[in-house]
């Protein structure tokens, strides 16, 4: 079981810091943190709704694997 529980911690760094660089990809609302880094520049710029959808996806699934792996590990210990 020990080599589940490392699999599982390093499932939870990897999709943790994957997931915090998806969240900050996504555009801003306004204000905040994502105009501190240029967001409310680019907003003229924008996207398509299809990438916007896509990383929406992409954050979400990532998110499930994060959640997944705190309960499994929640499990096992």
């Amino acid at each position: 079981m020990e080599w589940a529980r490392i699999f599982l911690d390093v499932l939870l760094v990897l999709s943790g810091l994957v997931l915090m660089l998806l969240i900050l990809m996504h555009k801003g609302r306004g204000g905040g943190l994502s105009d501190m880094f240029g967001g409310g520049m680019s907003s003229s710029l924008g996207g398509s709704s299809v990438a916007e959808r896509n990383l929406n996806r992409i954050t979400v699934a990532t998110a499930v694997v994060w959640i997944t792996s705190v309960v499994g590990i929640g499990i096992l210990v």
